[in-house]
């Protein structure tokens, strides 16, 4: 079925997008619970906080060009960052603590995991991407849902933002030499939040 047949129709849009907005719930609450717990054991909150999204029907439709993507219904069920949430935490080691925790749930399945902490992207971007699906119960059965899920430190998220800014939303095109200053930034924030961790560990003991 054409997807601009359907997203045409704010009431068929409305349920086509609804899986994907339980799906949010879920990792949402599955997320909330983990920190909570361990709120609950050690007296601290690693996340600093969670932010989620979802594709508007022009981003999609765009994505599936970039892609090459037929504008169906089809195109969208390949699709795995329709339902997208980012968490913030506050050092990296909470960061792979939390998508440990939170993999071990039984009824998440983990499509793919991409470490751009270790390995940053050429641009200098760190981050952990899980892709995951979770179960959602409609009243036609079980169905399991795609979600992204970006874990980041606080310096993290701050370089990704203003980078994101500056090269996209830019007036200016961004040369060589200015990609280079930004790579610099990035490298520059890890080592900060390396030794912040170091100070964390240091006063825990």
């Amino acid at each position: 079925m054409e997807l601009m047949e359907i997203f045409d129709n704010i009431k068929e849009t409305r349920k086509l997008m609804h899986p994907y907005r339980s799906a949010i719930e879920v990792v949402t609450t599955k997320l909330h619970n983990i920190d909570d717990e361990l709120k609950c054991e050690n007296g601290y909150s690693p996340i600093h906080n969670i932010q989620s999204r979802i594709k508007t029907p022009q981003s999609i439709i765009d994505k599936l060009k970039r892609k090459k993507l037929p504008i169906t219904l089809e195109g969208l069920n390949q699709l795995n960052d329709i339902a997208g949430l980012r968490v913030v935490c506050h050092y990296i080691n909470d960061i792979q603590y939390i998508s440990q925790l939170f993999i071990m749930n039984e009824d998440i399945q983990l499509i793919k995991k991409e470490n751009y902490i270790d390995y940053p992207k050429e641009s200098g971007y760190r981050s952990l991407h899980l892709v995951v699906k979770v179960p959602i119960y409609l009243k036609t059965g079980v169905t399991y849902v795609p979600v992204e899920i970006q874990l980041r430190t606080i310096s993290m998220d701050s370089w990704a933002s203003l980078e994101h800014v500056l090269s996209y939303k830019s007036e200016q095109p961004i040369d060589i030499e200015i990609r280079e200053r930004l790579k610099k930034c990035a490298r520059k924030m890890a080592e900060v939040d390396l030794e912040m961790q170091k100070i964390s560990q240091e006063l825990k003991k």
